[in-house]
């Protein structure tokens, strides 16, 4: 228990630990299985990262993503841990030298890829560490990558089972964000043994969720950025490679430092802006779903979606990737009618059996009541996950709740058009031709099919174009109205429709509301100088700068120096001496000893070397005595 909590404080810089990291540490020390649920930002790492360093032996960690992993070691290297990683990134002599230092028992931690892990060269050498330094643990992250119904399946994931079955006698631990009762169910069977289960809450209470009607995406997205997160890091992601092209040339083009990745661009270029979005400060990336799995920077201000994910999973591990740090993010997604029509269209369009297009049709059509909702967003987002909550407070529908009317007789319009126009003509339509018979309006299309004729004819002028599409979307997300992807996207009554036409079914619409905005702080740093007076912001401000000098010489993101929230309770504490210093959150004995004296000198401190005992011992007044006395 002592080396445990000496574990915590004087490598990680922390005095407390979160949630049930204890619980699991301590079940993996005494050599258990665990399956950890934690919300990314909730402090997975620890959970394995103790127990390797506590353990006798070799921790290794399957991490899925190669790219990642010299960032992982680097920062584990800052608090002094002995880390490694083992890919295709080394040279053979880079390779055969961490082989031997593992070997040899000289490293804490290495990470490796599953595909790495499986060859046979590599499971030789886990065989020699089991028979020489030993094997502390296995952490196998990123673990819903094994379900083959996931959103991430990979297949090496799945063979993973054979450590298990030829390392028995070392702990598992698998870790997640993002899993259901059937995915957690599928890692336990594949990956683990009689494994102790740990969920946390999956609430990110710092995130705030926000939909928008999509309209003018692009725009909508710079000011957005504009309005809210001018120079700070985001992630915006895209479902089309050309449209992430598109929005972050636009995006450049405007002022905004922004970058691209999908699977489309060289691997040369795609890593090298992966590599700059975590180095540098106040990057935006635009990105396909290609991106972000294993995303490790925490000072993340938003992420946005400017197409609809096709499942909550993928959205709530998406937005996950925001705030890390603790403090206040954004989960921004615009939203329309195209999104319902473009992922319906994937799932019917697909090879997949039908019982794989049945669960992700049902996963979307989760995903739409999420986008839909007039309630509370947070509470519908965690009850998918069995979670209950009351209203949050800190999202859109809580903070500026939208109106609901009474929609039932405008539905009953747009479904008699649609029929009334295909037994017209004897063909479908699609939504614009169907607004503009709703609306009266005579075009060439509606002229040359007579459909000025018909009695809905103009029937729905006192509405907008933009309020039927808006009533369309939620038919077409309820299964009221079908869209027809093979001819044109031409729509047609489903048979739930004729609960609506005769009556017997109402349909309620949420009324546009405005969005809510968050005050901008000065320097364009809103969430990062909020709250501190000047003295304070100007400290914050120099350390920053410090930390990215740091950085730079290291080669390594700012992150890995200090989080902005360690700078931040610097900047607002003011340490004068070491061990005050020391007692900040994040500042372990490693980076004690190598940053002290250049954070306390940009703090302002009179005497650096000083221990507390020894400014009290040379004059300085002390509080605690004055109080006493």
């Amino acid at each position: 228990m002592d080396r445990l909590d000496s574990t915590l404080r004087d490598v990680f810089g922390y005095k407390d630990f979160r949630g049930f990291q204890r619980g699991v540490i301590e079940h993996l020390v005494a050599g258990g299985d665990a399956l950890v649920l934690m919300p990314t930002g909730g402090g997975k790492s620890l959970t394995y990262q103790i127990p390797a360093l506590l353990r006798p032996g070799v921790g290794i960690v399957v991490s899925p993503l190669i790219a990642l992993m010299a960032d992982q070691v680097a920062a584990l290297e800052e608090l002094g841990v002995r880390a490694a990683a083992l890919n295709s990134t080394l040279g053979a002599a880079e390779a055969a030298e961490v082989e031997r230092r593992m070997r040899a028992g000289a490293i804490d931690l290495v990470y490796v890829a599953p595909e790495r892990l499986l060859t046979e060269r590599c499971l030789r050498l886990l065989a020699d560490l089991q028979a020489g330094p030993g094997i502390a643990l296995f952490a196998i992250d990123e673990a819903h990558c094994v379900s083959q119904w996931g959103h991430d399946f990979r297949p090496d994931y799945g063979a993973l089972a054979v450590l298990r079955d030829r390392f028995a006698g070392v702990p598992r631990i698998a870790l997640t964000a993002t899993a259901d009762v059937p995915t957690r169910r599928e890692i336990a069977e594949r990956l683990l043994v009689e494994p102790r289960v740990f969920v946390a809450s999956f609430d990110r209470p710092n995130i705030r969720y926000r939909v928008v009607e999509k309209h003018e995406p692009r725009e909508q997205l710079l000011r957005f950025i504009r309005d809210e997160h001018p120079g700070e890091a985001g992630i915006a992601y895209c479902l089309a490679r050309r449209t992430v092209d598109e929005v972050a040339r636009f995006l450049a083009d405007h002022g905004v430092h922004a970058l691209r990745y999908h699977a489309g661009m060289e691997p040369a270029a795609r890593a090298e802006n992966q590599s700059r979005f975590q180095r540098e400060e106040g990057c935006v990336i635009v990105a396909t779903i290609a991106f972000g799995m294993g995303i490790d920077k925490p000072d993340v201000r938003f992420v946005a979606h400017l197409d609809m994910p096709k499942s909550i999973e993928g959205y709530f591990q998406e937005t996950g990737r925001a705030g890390r740090d603790g403090l206040p993010a954004d989960a921004w997604m615009a939203y329309g009618l195209a999104d319902v029509v473009q992922q319906r269209r994937l799932i019917d369009q697909s090879d997949a059996e039908e019982s794989y297009k049945r669960l992700t049709g049902a996963k979307l059509d989760s995903m739409l009541a999420l986008a839909e909702a007039a309630d509370c967003r947070r509470a519908r987002l965690l009850a998918y996950f069995g979670e209950a909550s009351a209203p949050c407070g800190n999202c859109d529908n809580c903070l500026a709740p939208p109106a609901l009317r009474d929609a039932t007789e405008d539905a009953r319009k747009l479904l008699s058009t649609i029929y009334r126009c295909q037994q017209a003509s004897g063909v479908g339509f699609a939504a614009t031709h169907m607004i503009d018979v709703l609306r009266g309006k005579a075009t060439d299309k509606v002229e040359r099919f007579g459909h000025g004729k018909l009695s809905t004819f103009g029937i729905g002028a006192d509405r907008s174009e933009a309020e039927w599409r808006r009533l369309l979307r939620q038919l077409v997300a309820q299964h009221l109205v079908e869209v027809d992807y093979d001819h044109f996207n031409v729509l047609r009554l489903a048979d739930a429709s004729r609960a609506v036409l005769r009556g017997e079914r109402r349909i309620e619409l949420r009324m546009q509301v405005r969005e809510p905005r968050r005050r901008v702080a000065k320097y364009g740093r809103a969430v990062a100088v909020e709250g501190l007076d000047d003295a304070a912001e100007a400290i914050f401000l120099r350390l920053r700068e410090w930390r990215a000098g740091v950085a730079r010489e290291h080669g390594v993101p700012a992150y890995v120096v200090f989080h902005d929230g360690t700078l931040r309770a610097i900047a607002q504490q003011r340490p004068r001496s070491h061990d005050a210093l020391g007692q900040i959150a994040g500042i372990g004995a490693a980076k004690l000893e190598r940053y002290g004296a250049a954070v306390l000198d940009l703090v302002g401190a009179p005497d650096r070397r000083l221990t507390e005992e020894d400014e009290i011992e040379q004059g300085r007044p002390d509080e605690g005595a004055q109080r006493d006395a």
